[in-house]
């Protein structure tokens, strides 16, 4: 994998991660430091697995 490869997967993954995040914060009532931690966690995750899932239907 060449550095800008790498550097556009990380880049969509931050993005991914921070749309997950915004959404994760809009849909919970009380922003409290546990819940913020578990919600950026999960967004991780998740921004991990749509990138994998783009990859796996449009390709690289």
């Amino acid at each position: 994998m060449s550095p800008r490869t790498a550097l556009l997967a990380l880049a969509e993954i931050l993005a991914w991660w921070a749309a997950l995040t915004v959404l994760w914060l809009v849909l919970i009532s009380t922003v409290d430091t546990l819940e913020l931690a578990v919600g950026a966690g999960a967004a991780g995750a998740a921004a991990v697995a749509a990138r994998a899932a783009r990859r796996a239907v449009s390709g690289p």
